[in-house]
């Protein structure tokens, strides 16, 4: 993990949830106040439910102007957007609903039609936004998968290798289905990315994934090294469970979670964790 990598750790899955939520509304903030606009890529999956949930409450929903606000996603599954399975389908539900979002500010990955006309229809929608290549997003939203996967990158498919092409579509044989996603060139190019990742099962990749010297295709989210952004790891205490234990007796406090300041650790953390981990207790 290299020093552009924060690690963010709260008591529960609430806590992470909330501090996100806040981390996202202040990313937000900045994005608009310095370009105008925010382009955020979103992820699927629970945890990313509970906290578009959470961001459609008044609480939080109030405090965004979503005009300047384009959503996209970060990958898909080849369902139409009614499927239980879609992201795109729930984030309607939970957030999309609850917002005020211009339609024209909603770009979704047609899961519905065949999965490379998808993925060309995609990549060409995103071109034709950004205006650039590789496109640069504000913030993308991921999680992890147990075996390591982000977006639909899986171990052992091409689509880890391909650094030409902005969306693909990727046979993943352990599913037996195909999906549609972004690229890591995409991926890493973007100016902030944060992982999403809560629960006990999440617990063992996360040990391997901090005892990963260097980026190893067999876990593709060690593979998230942007050159010229930042990374934030936000994580819940079950999640981390099995990672080394010194880092368990770091205690910050709470920092306001939109700003989430770094703090000298004590001199006794060890080297490889020192500096990029805060506990939220």
């Amino acid at each position: 993990m290299n020093s552009k990598k924060n690690i963010h750790v709260y008591p529960d899955k609430k806590a992470l949830i909330t501090a996100t939520a806040e981390k996202i509304i202040y990313s937000i903030e900045q994005s608009v106040k310095d370009n105008g606009l925010c382009n955020i890529a979103l992820t699927g999956g629970n945890t990313p439910r509970d906290l578009y949930s959470m961001l459609a409450t008044d609480t939080y929903k109030k405090r965004v102007d979503w005009n300047c606000v384009h959503l996209f996603w970060g990958d898909e599954r080849t369902v139409p957007p009614e499927n239980p399975d879609s992201n795109f389908g729930m984030a309607r539900q939970t957030l999309l609903k609850h917002i005020k979002l211009p339609q024209d500010n909603i770009h979704r990955i047609k899961g519905e039609i065949t999965p490379e006309d998808a993925a060309k229809e995609y990549s060409s929608l995103i071109h034709g936004h950004f205006k650039e290549a590789p496109p640069r997003f504000d913030l993308i939203l991921l999680g992890l998968g147990e075996d390591g996967h982000i977006a639909s990158l899986f171990p052992g498919t091409a689509a880890i290798e391909e650094n030409i092409k902005t969306v693909v579509a990727v046979f993943v044989p352990k599913l037996d289905t195909w999906r549609i996603s972004l690229t890591l060139p995409v991926i890493n190019t973007a100016k902030e990315i944060m992982f999403l990742v809560s629960g006990s099962s999440k617990s063992k990749i996360m040990q391997q994934i901090m005892n990963i010297e260097e980026p190893a295709k067999d876990v593709p989210a060690t593979l998230v090294n942007p050159k010229d952004g930042t990374v934030h790891w936000l994580l819940d205490s079950e999640a981390v469970a099995l990672i080394n234990k010194n880092a368990k007796e770091i205690i910050h406090g709470r920092p306001h979670p939109s700003i989430l300041k770094d703090r000298p650790p004590p001199k006794d953390v060890s080297k490889r964790l020192a500096g990029r981990v805060r506990f939220y207790l």
